[in-house]
Order: structure tokens, then sequence, then C-alpha cells
């Protein structure tokens, strides 16, 4: 089998994506069972690989994005192709990665069927037991990445509210709202309250809260249920308000209204970790300039569709790990018998021959 990973690019002007579909140390895993490799130059360069790298683990570098994709049968993406990538692609292909096709253009739904391609969404790779196995170690990392985030977007030169996370003794610390009981916010809930913000969690499931009570039990985070009220209620006075909710290929839900944010104190941070399906608060937006930090009412809202990239090596690696043992299903079995017997694989195909499986993107 020749897998394909081509240098990605961003999804907006001038806004780079520093990750790449599989690091050197996967390479040299999909060699090891028999596969062939073939690597854009440059492809790992914003993520710490170079070629040298690359070719050390066995893969082969060709110097066009077009040699990647023509010469393979799978394409290994993070993000799914971008406009300019699209005459590229050939007939038949498969192409794996974070698809999103919520948000995707018109064109490209064109372009899958017109070429009979078959797409893998990461984000819907899904096992039995209905947990994501790609999605979770991203989760867990832009969660605790968020502390990170927030308090930059914080500080005073960028507009914020100009307040430490933790506080200091006589000072209390910020107001940390998650909406989102999952991974992400999980992770959040234990990052904030682990600096000493103090950290409220909202979610429609008692289960996912029992569960992160569970998990912070010797931290300071206050659990409630996910209702209009209580929401409402919560934004008012939140320094940070975090965006954790995914419904997996669907469009999020808006939880957060304009009215809500009106009600938001001047320099509060919004950051929408849903806007790769479209955000759950409703001045959350994906910019065509690629402007992911904006005010709206005096807010400072962050909606980074990529914001891992801002870690690129770590979440290489995250996306390797969790990808690699699908992709030695393929091998051994075959493409067309691992995408129809294995079930996490099945359960992630967002298009088959061209065909769109999934009924709410019809």
């Amino acid at each position: 089998m020749i897998f394909g990973i081509p240098k990605e690019l961003p999804p907006f002007k001038d806004k780079p994506e520093y990750r790449v579909g599989l690091s050197p140390m996967g390479v040299h895993e999909l060699l090891s069972h028999g596969a062939k490799v073939y690597i854009e130059s440059k492809a790992g360069e914003g993520a710490g690989f170079s070629d040298e790298d690359y070719e050390k683990a066995g893969g082969i570098i060709v110097y066009t994005k077009e040699e990647a994709y023509r010469r393979a049968d799978v394409v290994l993406k993070v993000r799914r192709p971008q406009q300019e990538e699209y005459s590229y692609i050939k007939e038949g292909q498969t192409i794996m990665g974070f698809m999103h096709l919520v948000t995707a253009r018109k064109e490209f739904i064109q372009v899958v069927a017109e070429k009979k391609i078959t797409l893998v969404g990461y984000e819907i790779i899904q096992r039995e037991d209905g947990r994501l196995p790609v999605v979770i170690p991203m989760s867990e990392m832009a969660g605790k990445l968020s502390v990170q985030i927030a308090g930059r977007l914080l500080e005073s030169p960028g507009g914020g509210r100009g307040i430490l996370l933790s506080g200091i003794p006589g000072i209390p610390p910020a107001e940390v709202i998650i909406l989102g009981a999952g991974t992400l916010g999980c992770n959040a809930a234990k990052a904030f309250a682990g600096i000493g913000a103090n950290v409220y969690v909202m979610d429609i499931s008692r289960d996912k809260l029992d569960d992160l009570a569970c998990h912070t039990s010797d931290l300071k985070v206050t659990t409630m249920f996910a209702t209009k009220h209580n929401i409402k209620k919560l934004v008012k006075f939140a320094d940070v308000l975090i965006c954790a909710v995914l419904v997996p290929g669907k469009r999020s839900p808006i939880l957060v209204t304009k009215e809500m944010v009106k009600t938001m104190r001047n320099g509060s941070v919004i950051i929408d970790f849903s806007i790769d399906q479209g955000g759950c608060s409703e001045t959350s937006k994906l910019s065509p300039s690629g402007d992911f930090i904006y005010k709206v009412d005096n807010v400072i809202h962050f909606c980074m569709p990529n914001a891992t990239t801002l870690v690129a090596r770590t979440a290489t690696h995250t996306i390797t790990s969790s990808i690699f043992p699908y992709l030695q299903i393929m091998i051994e079995s075959g493409l067309t018998t691992a995408l129809k017997e294995n079930h996490d694989l099945n359960q992630g195909i967002y298009a088959e021959n061209g065909e769109i499986r999934k009924d709410y993107l019809s």
C-alpha cells in the first residue's frame, strides 16, 4: 500500500498550519509493515521534522504536492484538502484526516463525488462503545492548551482584563466557565483548577458530570446542568468561557447567544473549541481573513479551527499514535476489507467512492 503525506496548506491566508499527517516514527512503522510512503519536501518542517528525518525513517521525499497525491493510494492529511489541492486528487483515491464536512465548501463535496473519493474523517472514527479514539487525545491536548491560550489573552496589552488566572493571596483568581464535560472540558477543568482558578463546568449529561466530579474531587470545580438559565447566569461573571461541545460530525448547538455575550465583562475571553463544527457561541465565526482572535462587544474571542497547531510537534505525535493502529489494519487486511469490516474505520467513512454515507450531510 502506498501512502502520501503532502505539506499542509493553511486554512486561512497568512495563518500557517504547522502540523503534518504523520511523524517520521509513523513512517518507519508503516514501512516495517510493508508499505511505501511519499512525503512532500518540508511537509514536517513546521512540527520540527526535517526531510532528513523522514529519509532516515525510510520515506521517499518528493518535491511537489502533486506528486505526493498522485503516487498515493491513501493520502494522510491533518485537515481536509484546500481548494488549490483539488486538482491533485486522483480518481478513486482515499483521503484521511480531520474532514469536518459539516463546514466544508460545496466545491469540495462536488470534487469528492466527481472523482469518486473515499473520505475517512478522524473526528468520526468511533468504537463500539461510542468512544472517539482519535478525537479523545486531541481533545485532551486542547483542554490542557486552553490555559496557555487564556492566560495570554487575559493580559493587558491585548485588551484583556489584566488578571492572573491563579490570583494571589488577598486577590481572587479568575472565574472560568466551561461548557461541556467531555474529554476537552474535563482536561480544561483540571488544568485551570490546578493553577487555582475558580472553575464551573456545565453539561446536559449527569453521567459526564459525575465522572468529572470523580476526576476533580481534590480540586475546586463546581458542576452544574447546562440549562439556559444556568448558562445565562454564569456567563455574566466569566473571565474565561470555554466552549467544548461536540456532536460527532454534526454542527455544534448554539448555547451562548449574542445577548449573553453583551452581558460579559469587558476584556473577558471566549475560547470556542467547537468552531470546527460551527461554534457554540452565536458570536463565534470562521473569518476568511484568518483573524481568529477578535472582539465582539469588547469580549475577546478565540476561534481558531486548528488550535493544536500551536503545539504542532505534540499534535503530530498524537495524531500518529492514534491513527497508526488503523493504518496497520489497512495494510494487513487491504484497504477495501479494512474499511468494510473494521467497525471503527467503517464509522469514520464520510464518503465511499464519492457517495456521502452520513444522513446528516444530505
